[in-house]
């Protein structure tokens, strides 16, 4: 079998804007995210650390590491799944995401999981 499948860990993202905590007047636009980490492999893997990049409008980005999601190293055996809710803010009413996530199968090979990029949008603003 090769790697690939053995390997494999799928992350969807589902976004809304926190209007109540968000400061419009100066510049300041907060996000709730839910991911969905979903492993699609065949080996049991361990999710160790995230790495986010998150670029608002103007092209300001922000990089965020850090070990886990929100306090947690899931632990994901075939076909099971994790989901968390998290935030950020950036400067602009549209923004984007994307990332990876750094996993350790049980066997001990490393490997990323690619987060696809997703858009953060304040409601009416894209059509």
């Amino acid at each position: 079998m090769s790697a690939e499948k053995r390997y494999n860990v799928e992350v969807s993202a589902r976004t809304h804007y926190l209007a109540d905590q968000s400061d419009e007047a100066s510049g300041q636009y907060v996000f709730a995210y839910t991911i969905t980490i979903r492993n699609t492999g065949t080996v049991t893997a361990q999710l160790i650390s995230r790495h986010w990049v998150i670029t608002d409008a103007q092209g300001l980005v922000q990089e965020v590491r850090g070990l886990g999601v929100v306090g947690d190293q899931p632990v994901l055996a075939p076909g099971e799944h994790h989901e968390y809710t998290s935030g950020t803010a950036i400067a602009t009413p549209v923004g984007t995401m994307r990332g990876s996530y750094q996993m350790v199968a049980e066997d001990g090979t490393r490997f990323e999981a690619p987060i696809p990029e997703f858009t953060l949008s304040m409601p009416r603003v894209l059509h």
